[in-house]
């Protein structure tokens, strides 16, 4: 078996072999937790979770992805289910030698090897889709060349019919939100993260949004080096920020990313309506001096309305004043339909938690509750009330921009970091215009080559 992943046969039969891998998992996890739902069937959920937890962390990545996308996004998932999902790290093992230069040469020809000084035989770093080698061109730029997994197409299909199964499910039994929409949208995005060319646009495209910004380096994709499954980009020197903190660095080099982090993420949406849509710790490193970071992996981002992008500002002023006819404006833009007043109050309790720290003037933590659960309660909370008022139907835009939010918060909460949000934000949004972010919007993607949204 060639292991390329091409033509139909190649396919159709991965698509076979991962669904035998999964649907006994998923489903059978489902069927037990369906038997305590409707037949009064005692279960331990917990012990559940650690099952569901074991099989898909011995999975190649999507599916592992997804999972702990969802263990972010409030109610997607039981919270025994979410809690253990949310500690899946990639653990795929690494493709050999052989099949690194029969993918290289299929992607860059028979030559490829002299295209390049120095080619590590060796993986440097995994990713969800593939994984990097370290590498030198002919003038000496060190650079880093992502390759897929084979069979990864496949893969994702198998995963996604996987990933319905079990939130159509957990919808019938328990959940408050309908999460269709959520699912059409880590599908749509999952299936973008496959094509690496599309990766490589969106890479140009950060660059040029985060050109300027103090504190934030972007790779650059390296031109005739990149093919829908090879992704070749500059090499950034930089350490993992977990590993970062186990040297107990300073309060001013942990404010420091932490503002470095801020802007990454936030420059982008506010001047551009861009977000990075999977702040994951392994997507971003400490630079050498300690006061900024690398920005890493370019597959999940959205681009959003500039309409979407001034609710989002809409909200947080209808936060800050108590407004409840603003917030009924925004949630409408963002695409929640037929909303309750009683529901409208529910959903504002999770905009003031998120709003919080942007709404106070003063230097601060990102939370200032001891109690680490204090934002699962929070949601735990949103939850039974949205239960109590007849649930929603959860708008496909929200659940990138939620997840930013969350798992950015989780960052800064590892950081300690202490800083004034409230200016921070206040900067960006200062000469906000929906006018001018659609041509800067515009002119950015033209730049980059990305594909502009249907």
């Amino acid at each position: 078996m060639s292991g390329s992943g091409d033509g139909h046969e190649s396919t159709l039969f991965g698509e076979v072999r991962r669904m035998v891998r999964t649907s006994g998992a998923v489903g059978g996890i489902a069927a037990r937790v369906a038997g305590q739902r409707f037949l009064g069937l005692r279960t331990d959920k917990a012990a559940h979770a650690e099952d569901l937890r074991q099989i898909l962390g011995g999975l190649k990545g999507p599916l592992m992805k997804v999972a702990q996308f969802l263990a972010t996004v409030p109610d997607a998932l039981p919270e025994e289910y979410a809690a253990q999902l949310a500690t899946l790290q990639s653990n795929a093992p690494p493709m050999g030698w052989p099949f690194v230069r029969r993918r290289m040469m299929s992607e860059l020809g028979p030559d490829w090897e002299r295209k390049f000084r120095a080619f590590g035989r060796e993986a440097a770093a995994a990713a969800s889709l593939g994984q990097v080698h370290r590498a030198t061109l002919p003038d000496g730029t060190e650079v880093a060349c992502k390759l897929q997994y084979p069979d990864m197409p496949s893969v994702v299909e198998a995963d996604l019919r996987q990933l319905r199964l079990a939130m159509q499910l957990y919808r019938r039994m328990d959940s408050s939100l309908d999460n269709e929409e959520v699912y059409e949208e880590l599908r749509d995005r999952l299936r973008e993260e496959l094509d690496y060319l599309r990766e490589a646009a969106q890479m140009r495209l950060y660059g040029i949004m985060l050109r300027g910004v103090p504190g934030v380096q972007v790779p650059r994709p390296i031109e005739g080096y990149c093919t829908r499954r090879l992704l070749t980009m500059t090499w950034l020197d930089g350490q993992p920020i977990l590993r970062w903190l186990e040297g107990n660095p300073p309060q001013e080099l942990r404010n420091a990313c932490a503002e470095a982090l801020f802007r990454a993420w936030y420059v982008p949406f506010y001047r551009y309506g861009v977000i990075h849509g999977d702040p994951h710790l392994g997507n971003y490193q400490v630079q050498p001096d300690q006061r900024g970071i690398n920005l890493l992996d370019f597959g999940t981002i959205r681009v959003f309305g500039p309409r979407f992008v001034a609710a989002v500002i809409q909200l947080y002023e209808a936060v800050r004043d108590g407004d409840e006819e603003k917030a009924r404006l925004a949630y409408e833009a963002w695409g929640f339909r037929n909303l309750s007043r009683e529901t409208r109050a529910v959903l504002s309790e999770w905009a003031r938690f998120l709003y919080e720290p942007l709404i106070q003037d003063r230097v601060r933590p990102i939370q200032e509750s001891d109690d680490p659960a204090y934002g699962r309660k929070v949601a735990a909370r949103v939850h039974e009330g949205l239960k109590r008022t007849g649930g929603v139907r959860v708008p496909r835009e929200f659940p990138l921009m939620d997840r930013a939010a969350i798992g950015l918060g989780s960052v800064f909460l590892r950081l300690r970091a202490q800083l004034n949000w409230h200016r921070l934000f206040a900067e960006l949004i200062a000469d906000f215009s929906e006018q001018a972010l659609a041509e800067r919007q515009a002119a950015a993607l033209r730049e980059a080559g990305v594909p502009t949204p249907g």
